[in-house]
């Protein structure tokens, strides 16, 4: 096994992508247990979530992690669902995520913006919906609340994103 050194200073702000153990399609179902996860870590540690899509087998965040090493971050996370997730189903051992996580630092405006439509445009972009914003399970929706979407955004044209994002 590899030793994965990440680089992470204070007020960073980084995209992340997790991926479920052999994409097992479990993240749809247990939403909930998703975000009470987010929320239980994000109760005992400070961060900020930027924007979010969740998918059946993964899910990507752009976090300002603040004065928290994200790597410790993403694994209470991690662990805080597969609690819940083993508790639901009733199941004692097996691995629930893939080992690790990828990440990306968000290197200026034109960067975050990118990776914010990529986020809002991913379930399209799997053929899951016609519309970013038929997606329920993303941040999407305060965004084109707060005027930054139109609902057409992401529909009438196929978009494509240069460069790597962990999937």
């Amino acid at each position: 096994m590899t030793n994965i050194r990440r680089f992470f200073r204070e007020n960073d702000i980084i995209f992340v992508t997790h991926v479920s153990n052999n994409r097992m399609p479990i993240l749809i179902d247990n939403f909930d247990l998703l975000c009470k996860a987010i929320e239980t870590v994000r109760i005992r540690t400070q961060f900020n979530i930027i924007a979010w899509a969740v998918l059946p087998d993964h899910f990507h965040m752009i976090v300002d992690p603040k004065k928290n090493n994200l790597s410790s971050l993403m694994k209470r996370i991690k662990l805080s669902f597969s609690w819940y997730y083993r508790q639901r189903i009733e199941m004692v051992k097996r691995r629930v995520w893939q080992n690790r996580f990828w990440d990306h630092i968000i290197r200026d405006e034109k960067d975050l913006n990118k990776h914010i439509d990529y986020i809002h445009y991913n379930a399209v972009k799997h053929g899951i919906v016609a519309n970013a914003i038929e997606w329920k399970y993303s941040s999407i929706h305060q965004y084109f609340e707060d005027g930054l979407y139109s609902k057409e955004w992401g529909s009438s044209e196929t978009l494509s994103f240069a460069g790597e994002f962990g999937e």
